[in-house]
């Protein structure tokens, strides 16, 4: 077993230096792209090379001449860094080559990461397709609009998808640790981790899994620490620039573009969409939290995912990656169920997931911008079927979800 991991590794690796050569040579020499990570690895280049603050007049500029080859002008999004300080710490390896290969390796890993994230969720849900499908999976995974768009724009949201499952995947596993870890680091974009962060740890508390819990505050608290060390002003700094973020971001969340762009009825309007959703969250969260419905827990970990990309501030259509968890539970669902039929209607799906949302696109994109309605379908469409489904989803949870009961809670605390 452990020759067969080991061969595997090596020939993961080998590819992905292979696919790296490929990308430099093909991608990102002779057409440099990826915009997005282009602000976070030039903002860390300025500190790492330049001893800039990343956050600064001269780290923003320096971002600026890259993307557009001179300073932003009025209506330009003006790429600032943006993110924790410690993001910094991640890309440092990166910082000392040229950004075409540092793209090209980043576009790899997010590569990396959405087959990973598969993967993953494949023995989350315990579901093992075929290998004919499981190859048209990995494909689809790369080529859905939602993921491909983020490998475009080396959205680091696609590593934080692979870090968010990874964590839920280590808990499920009784692997605490790595759970811990992922889930510390997954906060370099707290936007889409503002919601299943608490819970976990929630959980991790109600469960007393405190290695869980110790391992993710001993590395945030690390990264946190550090970065103060380097920068004290770095938080600051980082809340001045998401404090203007929404000021050069033409739309805000799915709840946003229905209760303000389409229907005009203004924060207040969006404010009361959002408390529902909120509420039907918290709703999930006593169930398992309080009422002790364990079997709940994969269900109100989704629901809670879906929720944070409805309501957040801002979001990214990069970001709807996350919903491959609910659609790899029901293909799972369909293949027990029908079997051998059951594989042509998951390849159906899957070719209907990769040509709807790519048209969508296509006929309606507006210059570089995507058209609101694109924001909309796919969060909106997943909640709906997390919702009629529910009671699929609330089986018994896996052995390695060991979180006690409420009796049991009371119990031990008695003894």
């Amino acid at each position: 077993m452990r020759i067969r991991l080991l061969l595997g590794v090596g020939l993961a690796l080998v590819v992905m230096v292979v696919v790296t050569i490929l990308t430099h040579d093909n991608l990102t020499r002779p057409y440099p792209c990826l915009n997005d990570f282009m602000s976070r690895w030039e903002g860390a280049r300025s500190y790492w090379i330049d001893g800039l603050n990343p956050y600064g007049e001269q780290a923003s500029l320096n971002i600026q001449r890259q993307i557009y080859g001179r300073p932003v002008v009025e209506g330009e999004d003006p790429g600032y860094f943006a993110y924790p300080f410690y993001t910094v710490f991640l890309l440092w390896p990166l910082t000392h080559t040229t950004y075409a290969w540092a793209s090209a390796i980043w576009m790899v890993l997010l590569e990396a990461c959405l087959v990973g994230a598969l993967l993953l969720q494949l023995d989350l849900i315990g579901w093992k397709p075929r290998p004919w499908l499981l190859a048209l999976l990995v494909l689809w995974t790369i080529l859905f609009y939602y993921a491909a768009r983020g490998l475009i724009l080396g959205q680091p949201g696609l590593l934080v998808y692979f870090l968010e499952i990874l964590a839920i995947w280590g808990l499920f596993k009784n692997k605490h640790e790595l759970a811990g870890a992922a889930l510390a680091v997954s906060t370099i974009k707290p936007q889409m981790g503002f919601l299943i962060v608490p819970f976990l740890l929630l959980w991790g508390l109600r469960g007393r899994h405190w290695r869980f819990i110790g391992v993710f505050a001993l590395v945030l608290g690390g990264m946190v620490l550090a970065s103060f060390l380097l920068l004290p002003s770095w938080l600051s700094d980082w809340l001045a620039q998401v404090s203007i973020y929404t000021s050069y971001t033409a739309l805000g969340s799915p709840v946003w573009i229905v209760m303000e762009y389409y229907l005009g009825l203004g924060s207040v309007g969006e404010w009361a969409v959002n408390l529902v959703f909120y509420a039907l969250m918290l709703w999930g969260w006593f169930s398992v939290l309080v009422q002790g419905h364990t079997n709940r827990l994969l269900w109100v970990i989704t629901l809670t995912l879906i929720v944070t990309h409805l309501v957040a501030p801002r979001t990214a259509t990069p970001h709807y990656v996350l919903f491959i968890l609910p659609l790899i539970f029901h293909f799972a669902d369909l293949s027990r169920r029908f079997r051998r039929r059951g594989s042509a209607w998951i390849a159906l799906s899957l070719l209907a997931l990769f040509v709807i949302p790519w048209l969508h696109f296509l006929t309606t994109v507006e210059g570089e911008f995507e058209h609101p309605t694109v924001y909309l379908p796919l969060p909106f469409g997943i909640l709906l079927l997390l919702w009629f489904t529910r009671h699929l989803w609330w089986q018994p949870v896996p052995a390695a979800v060991s979180v006690p009961s409420v009796d049991e809670l009371g119990e031990s605390a008695a003894g």
